[in-house]
């Protein structure tokens, strides 16, 4: 049987509205996606999304008076919205498929550096004897399969070659989903820290550590006003270029002398401006590392 697939662009704030106006139309399924295609949290309904525009998308098994049902949900959107129009609402028919399947099939296993694996939960381990982190594409901000994270996490893994993780302890600044933290973890730091502006990320951060096998009391979550003062052998921030910069100050701080740092998040045009804001916090930063227009910036404080 073919199904009936509907797509529309909406603000994040308006996102909910829409899908509920969705749902009450019947829908099989709703999905929301960052329109720019960035890994975030899928938040629960009635939540806002964190991105700036929001790709919502619903499925349909009934075919008919499809005109007629798009009618009823601008009349209730006009109705629950006064002030804005209603999102333009496409909509074409799609072959019948297994999609949960199908989507599912479309996440592999991603490997990151030479022994650090992400591991969606309905995939063996490619190699039980790596380091394998669990987590699924969906229910975190960062899943690996964005340059930013991926760029971080093969850096955790070549750092943990070069250097003992044991007795190390690990700030992840901006933590989202908590993988770069976990990852440190199951590198080998004995304890970490995280923390983000968004209760949600906190959320996600909590879930995955769990998921991985991550007692609380080895990773420990804070809003930013709650962290605990104090510095940390690997700070990592993969959040973007301005706030980077903004916060230069208070992440160098974290890092504790002989300590390791890695940002992301940049554009590439990006790059100077950020490296010249942890420089003058006495780091020594090497140069950018580029992929698909992202960087990644690392550096380390002098014994």
């Amino acid at each position: 049987m073919p199904w009936l697939q509907l797509k529309a662009r909406v603000a994040p704030e308006q996102a909910d509205t829409l899908e509920e106006l969705l749902i009450a139309e019947g829908a099989s399924a709703i999905t929301l996606q960052d329109a720019q295609d960035d890994p975030v949290f899928e938040p629960d309904l009635g939540t806002t999304p964190l991105w700036q525009e929001t790709v919502l998308t619903g499925l349909y098994d009934d075919l008919d008076h499809i005109e007629a049902m798009l009618e009823r949900v601008h009349q209730a959107w006009t109705l629950a919205v006064a002030d804005d129009p209603c999102p333009e609402i496409e909509y074409e028919l799609l072959d019948d498929r297994d999609w949960q399947r199908e989507w599912m099939d479309s996440f592999v296993p991603l490997r990151m550096g030479k022994r650090l694996w992400i591991v969606p939960s309905w995939h063996d381990a490619p190699d039980p004897k790596a380091v394998n982190l669990l987590l699924d594409p969906g229910l975190a901000f960062g899943t690996g399969t964005h340059p930013t994270t991926a760029l971080c996490l093969e850096w955790l893994d070549e750092l943990a070659e070069k250097i003992e993780f044991d007795h190390k302890n690990i700030l992840d600044f901006g933590c989202g989903s908590g993988i770069l933290a976990i990852a440190a973890l199951k590198l080998g730091a004995t304890c970490a820290l995280g923390t983000d502006i968004d209760p949600q990320a906190l959320i996600a951060s909590r879930d995955n550590a769990q998921r991985n096998g991550i007692v609380d009391s080895q990773f420990e979550l804070f809003l930013p006003d709650q962290l605990p003062k104090g510095t940390e052998n690997i700070v990592l921030a993969n959040i973007l270029a301005g706030p980077l910069i903004e916060l230069a100050p208070i992440i160098a701080a974290r890092v504790a002398s002989g300590g390791h740092l890695v940002l992301s998040g940049i554009l590439a045009k990006q790059a100077d401006e950020v490296l010249d804001a942890y420089r003058n916090q006495g780091l020594h930063m090497e140069l950018p590392v580029e992929r698909e227009g992202w960087v990644r910036l690392s550096g380390c404080r002098s014994v």
